[in-house]
C-alpha cells in the first residue's frame, strides 16, 4: 500500500489527545476537503509502497509506544489495511482508525474508530474543482456506512471540524436521521484551522455551543505543540 508517512508523535486529537501514538498515514483519498491539512495524502497522493511487515517492522521501532493511528487521506480504501490492522492488533497494539465513515469496516480490527464524516464547509470549489465537487457532495455523508461502524461494536467517537455556528444544525441532523443512541460525550466538535491564531479565534465561540448543546469541544493539540507540519 502507499504510505506518506509513519511518524512517533502526541495524539492531538479527540478522547485520547495527549497520548504517545505511532501514526501510519495511507496515502490516497475518495474525497477532496476544501480545507484539507493533508493535502499530499489526498489531493497530491505521494509516498512510497509499503507492505505489511514493512510498516509493522517501522512502528515496532518505536519501542515505548502501545498506541498506533491508522490515518490518511482515508485508511479504509488503502489495500491490504485489514491485513494491516490485524497484524498490529496481534501484536498487542491499541488501534485506532480515523476515517470518514465511508468505507464499511467489516469486521477490520480496531479499538477506536474516529469517525469523521464531512459538513458542506468541507466542499471543494464548485469553479476550480467542479468534477471533484460532485463526486465529494455524493460521498461525504454515508448514513449507512455509519451505522455499521456504530453497530459493528467498536469504541467509537465522532468528530466533526466546525468552520462557523451553522454547522451545529447541520451535524445535528446527520446525527438525528442515524437514529442510534449516541451519548453527547461522543460527539466532539474541532475549529477548523490549521494555526493557533485561528483554532483560538474559534474556540472563543464554539466553546459556548459546546456548553449550550452538551458536545465536546475539541483542541487540535499537535497544532499548539508543532504548528502545522508533517510528522507531527
Amino acid at each position: 500500500m502507499l504510505i506518506s508517512e509513519i511518524f512517533y508523535s502526541i495524539q492531538g486529537e479527540g478522547e485520547l489527545a495527549g497520548v504517545p501514538s505511532v501514526f501510519v498515514r495511507a496515502s490516497g483519498c475518495n474525497l477532496r476537503c476544501a480545507w484539507c491539512d493533508t493535502p499530499y495524502a489526498s489531493w497530491q497522493p505521494e509516498g512510497s509502497p509499503r507492505t505489511v511487515d514493512e510498516i509493522v517492522a517501522e512502528v515496532q521501532r518505536h519501542a515505548s509506544a502501545r498506541h498506533v493511528v491508522l490515518t490518511g487521506g482515508e485508511p479504509m480504501i488503502a489495500p491490504d489495511i485489514r491485513g494491516l490492522a490485524a497484524a498490529l492488533r496481534l501484536l498487542g497494539y491499541h488501534l485506532t482508525i480515523e476515517t470518514a465513515a465511508t468505507v464499511p469496516p467489516e469486521g477490520i480490527a480496531c479499538d477506536l474508530v474516529s469517525l469523521s464524516p464531512k459538513l458542506l464547509n468541507s466542499a471543494p470549489d464548485a469553479t476550480r474543482h467542479a468534477a471533484w465537487r460532485k463526486k465529494h457532495e455524493s460521498t461525504r455523508w454515508q448514513p449507512a456506512v455509519v451505522r455499521a461502524w456504530l453497530d459493528g461494536g467498536y469504541g467509537f467517537q465522532f468528530k466533526f471540524v466546525v468552520a462557523q455556528p451553522g454547522d451545529l444544525e447541520e451535524l445535528a441532523g446527520m446525527l438525528a436521521s442515524l437514529r442510534r443512541d449516541i451519548p453527547r460525550h461522543k460527539v466532539l466538535l474541532m475549529p477548523e484551522g490549521i494555526t493557533p491564531e485561528v483554532l483560538r479565534a474559534r474556540a472563543a465561540w464554539l466553546g459556548e455551543l459546546c456548553k449550550a448543546s452538551g458536545y465536546r469541544y475539541a483542541p487540535r493539540l499537535h497544532i499548539e505543540l508543532y504548528g502545522n507540519q508533517r510528522g507531527t
